[in-house]
């Protein structure tokens, strides 16, 4: 899960929330698997190893997701720069 955000170790954790949508939607993927994988399958036995641990899972997930929709409104757009003909260096 790593984005050009995500590989620069010098950035703090909040420079990196709500910048990536590429790890915004695998979170998304991940807690869509995770909650329903839980309630049907390990809801039933709360005390069991496998419950907690998925249970650990979909919490963390939603966590992250929840850090980065909350700060996505507060990310400056990033540019993209166009091409034109005047940038293009004709050798």
């Amino acid at each position: 899960m790593k984005c050009k955000y995500c590989k620069d170790d010098s950035h703090s954790i909040l420079a990196k929330l709500g910048r990536c949508k590429r790890c915004m939607i695998e979170l998304s993927f991940l807690i869509l698997f995770l909650w329903p994988t839980w309630y049907f399958y390990f809801s039933s036995q709360p005390t069991s190893v496998s419950s907690i641990a998925l249970l650990f899972g979909a919490i963390s997930c939603s966590g992250l997701l929840a850090l980065h929709l909350i700060l996505l409104p507060f990310r400056k757009p990033v540019k993209k720069k166009k091409i034109t003909i005047n940038t293009i260096k004709m050798k």
